[in-house]
């Protein structure tokens, strides 16, 4: 109950903190970027002086109009940039980040693109919910790491990497997990329990998260700032394949975009202190108890393990990125 209150709270009263801080002469990536969460972010990059804000989506035409509407809003020519990628695609993520590869630096990437739906898709080797939010981000997420380290060596800087999750990872209690191949068992059609689907992707995408953190601190490379983050329940459409329910709830107590989007830039904004850790609500937060419980350490190492196994196979010689 005091969870729930709690919740209730801060979705409906609780004014998060208005961006402020200056990317002047800073490169910034931000997926899914085209509506929602991402686009506002890329808003916020953009007038706060950014010299490139790069939007990473699927439909072009879409990433165009986000870009007039980022111009148009904030008078700011000549910053943004409309990139494609498809995160249900291999080598579309491939591709975007060998682009990235010829970027003068690299100061942040918001990893927000993903879906939530409870239909049964393919998407290359996985079920369509795996390839986009977990397999595809975290190839995306290491592909791009050896330029965050370029850049923080080249200007001085601490770059960031941020995932942005969902506190919907605590929904689910990932069944999946006594599994002997877990990534096997999800990509079950005769199995796949669709309703917890985007829970279970986003209990995932903390467990990569804290693992890829732990495993580059320390690790005698340049420093890279890795976090990930919470929007809370906001007006989106991600959601819009998410069935009635999700629906009623954004009706009731959601965030506005814009409000959302300032824990995306927020998570930029953090020092290294935020490296690792969960971000809810502008605030350094506990995951979910199963993430800290003993056996969701040794979920978390299995899930780990298996991913690489998975990005090793679509690009081989990623693990030396980490």
């Amino acid at each position: 109950m005091a969870f729930l209150m709690n919740f209730l709270y801060t979705q409906l009263f609780l004014t998060l903190p208005y961006p402020t801080s200056d990317f002047s002469g800073k490169t910034i990536i931000v997926t899914g970027s085209n509506v929602g969460l991402g686009l506002e972010a890329a808003r916020h990059f953009t007038r706060l002086n950014a010299e490139k804000v790069i939007l990473g989506v699927r439909n072009l035409d879409k990433g165009e109009a986000a870009k007039k509407s980022i111009e148009e809003t904030t008078s700011k020519l000549g910053v943004v940039e409309v990139w494609q990628l498809d995160l249900a695609t291999y080598e579309s993520t491939k591709q975007f980040a060998k682009r990235v590869e010829g970027l003068k630096r690299l100061d942040a990437v918001v990893e927000n693109a993903g879906i939530a739906t409870t239909r049964y898709r393919v998407a290359e080797d996985n079920e369509s919910t795996i390839t986009t939010n977990v397999v595809s981000t975290y190839l995306l997420a290491l592909m791009v790491l050896p330029k965050l380290r370029e850049t923080a060596t080249k200007f001085n800087t601490v770059p960031h990497l941020t995932i942005v999750s969902s506190g919907a990872h605590s929904f689910t209690s990932f069944p999946e997990k006594s599994s002997h191949s877990i990534f096997r068992t999800l990509n079950d059609k005769e199995t796949a329990n669709m309703a917890d689907r985007y829970h279970v992707s986003k209990l995932l995408e903390v467990f990569c998260t804290r693992e890829l953190a732990a495993r580059v601190k320390g690790n005698g490379k340049p420093e890279v700032i890795i976090n990930y983050l919470t929007p809370g329940v906001c007006h989106s459409e991600l959601a819009r394949d998410a069935g009635w329910r999700i629906a009623v709830m954004k009706f009731l107590i959601a965030r506005t975009t814009e409000h959302g989007s300032r824990t995306l830039v927020h998570a930029v904004e953090a020092g290294p202190e935020t490296h690792g850790q969960y971000l809810s609500n502008c605030t350094i937060s506990e995951p979910a108890p199963l993430v800290l419980s003993e056996e969701g350490g040794k979920a978390q190492k299995r899930v780990w393990d298996e991913l690489l196994q998975k990005l090793e196979s679509v690009q081989p010689g990623i693990m030396t990125n980490v």
